[in-house]
């Protein structure tokens, strides 16, 4: 009678444990599969901008990239007025966002008094939600008349005397090119970085910062030796986020970059970027070899954006190992 009792009990755990499994599967299947599909639409992405390129780098070669012609009219392409538009533009508001954002993040979290932090902080995630396209007309309709009568007449008489450098502040000023493509772009991603930045910070242990003021460390000190080295990783991925969206940014460019296919060295001369030039010409385009091209500049965006991501993927990787490693 015992023995039966314990191969019964036996084989109730066993379906209990059985059942207990069942939902686990279930679950690891269904996240598994979700995981999956974001690898799958990357591939499928990926695939149909390759396939849709094809022509052109087909008719033009690899030449296509380094090609500076761009004539609808004589089906005659090339990407690299696009390229330098979108690398120039996103270098600009990088080097203007960046630093602001830092301010911006480090007297919220060590400076900025309790009363004044929620609406300060508010007011950037609410910067972080307006739309591209609101930038994009005010930077057309406000920034760029102010940018033209009063900031680019500066920029020339100063920084334009200067040998070499000069050359990056001289030409016509209309308010519309280049740098105020940049300034648009840098006031549209301060917001982001600044907001990752302020969460990042806020993560370091209150702990490490207070011990450091009671051995008579200064703020700077603090944030310099203290909070920086703790979360130097996420403010690099918060850079990293605004830095992607500058790339990929088009509305807001498109109004304010000046749309003219041509290179100048000057900052102030209009130009054009590759998310500018998909949006004024892929609903016209007509001829194969047009789209093709388009669909190109599509793909170099991408790759752009994707090589920008792995490298800062690797460099965290190798500031981790250092850590390590120290």
């Amino acid at each position: 009678m015992s023995e039966t009792n314990t191969q019964m009990e036996a084989a109730l755990q066993m379906n209990r444990s059985t059942s207990s499994k069942l939902p686990d599967f279930i679950f690891h299947k269904i996240t598994f599969s979700f995981a999956f599909l974001v690898l799958l639409t990357l591939a499928g992405i990926m695939a149909s901008l390759v396939v849709g390129a094809w022509p052109a780098f087909e008719h033009f070669g690899l030449g296509f990239i380094t090609r500076i012609e761009w004539d609808p009219v004589n089906d005659e392409y090339g990407a690299l007025i696009a390229i330098a538009g979108t690398l120039i533009t996103s270098f600009i508001a990088l080097l203007i966002a960046f630093p602001i954002s830092f301010g911006i993040a480090l007297f919220l979290t060590e400076i900025c008094p309790n009363w004044l932090k929620r609406p300060l902080g508010t007011s950037i995630e609410l910067l972080a939600g307006v739309p591209s396209i609101i930038y994009g007309m005010w930077g057309l309709f406000v920034f760029a008349p102010l940018f033209a009568d009063h900031v680019q007449p500066l920029l020339q008489n100063t920084l334009g005397n200067i040998p070499v450098v000069g050359e990056l502040f001289q030409g016509p000023m209309m308010g519309l090119g280049l740098l105020t493509g940049g300034i648009i772009l840098s006031i549209m991603i301060i917001p982001f970085i600044a907001s990752v930045m302020r969460d990042v910070f806020e993560t370091c242990p209150a702990v490490l910062k207070e011990s450091a003021y009671a051995l008579g460390c200064t703020k700077w000190e603090v944030v310099s030796k203290i909070v920086l080295p703790y979360t130097r990783i996420g403010v690099v991925g918060g850079v990293m986020l605004g830095l992607g969206r500058a790339l990929g940014e088009t509305m807001a460019i498109t109004f304010v970059i000046g749309n003219a296919h041509k290179l100048s060295w000057s900052l102030f001369a209009a130009g054009n970027s590759i998310a500018s030039t998909l949006a004024n010409e892929f609903a016209e385009a007509e001829s194969k070899l047009h789209l093709a091209s388009l669909t190109s500049l599509g793909l170099i965006l991408f790759l752009i954006t994707f090589i920008v991501l792995a490298a800062a993927k690797f460099m965290l990787l190798r500031m981790s190992q250092g850590e390590g490693k120290k």
